[in-house]
């Protein structure tokens, strides 16, 4: 069983990777770094910002640097105990998949696909209520959790497991954070 569902795995990475060509290469590299990103993350932060107040905000600052690293950690503990090669170092299918970009690190599960829908779980549950569109912010980890695979570096079961601990964790943090709020902020 597990075979079959590695071997469908693959099969639909070799699909979606194969999707790609080099005219949006250079796209793709830039939405899977992170430091792209942060125009977007400081437009939430500032919007956050104005309904909750500074005190709150900074608090917030913290729970997602807290998520971020348990995330992350966890992620690092998974990837160096499970040791799936990323395609890009598989030799099975390295040489039929495009290998935009290369790591040496392992694959299982992803930590962008992880990290991300974590941090967009943990604030659309917390923010909802104050913006219309708030759904609108899980496509920032579907699209870049997607440029891992695009580049090869990342099967699609990782991107769905690292999707699925991110909602384990963003809705972990979101519940502290609400008891952290009621006590520390009870009028809120």
């Amino acid at each position: 069983m597990l075979e079959k569902i590695l071997s469908l795995d693959t099969e639909l990475l070799i699909f979606l990777n194969g999707l790609g060509s080099e005219t949006y290469d250079g796209f793709w590299l830039i939405i899977t770094k992170q430091i792209y990103w942060t125009p977007l993350f400081l437009l939430l932060l500032y919007f956050i910002f104005k309904k909750i107040g500074a005190k709150q905000s900074l608090y917030l600052i913290l729970f997602i640097a807290l998520l971020i690293t348990f995330t992350d950690q966890v992620t690092n503990l998974v990837k160096n105990n499970v040791q799936r090669l990323r395609p890009c170092s598989n030799p099975e299918i390295n040489t039929i998949i495009r290998v935009v970009k290369s790591s040496s690190s392992f694959s299982f599960f992803s930590g962008h696909a992880a990290n991300s829908m974590a941090v967009a779980v943990f604030l659309y549950f917390n923010y909802k209520r104050y913006f219309k569109y708030f759904g609108l912010l899980f496509l920032w980890p579907l699209i870049f959790a997607y440029s891992r695979i695009y580049l090869g570096l990342h099967y699609p079961l990782d991107i769905m497991c690292g999707y699925l601990f991110g909602i384990f964790s963003g809705f972990m943090f979101f519940k502290i954070y609400q008891a952290v709020q009621k006590k520390y902020f009870p009028q809120s």
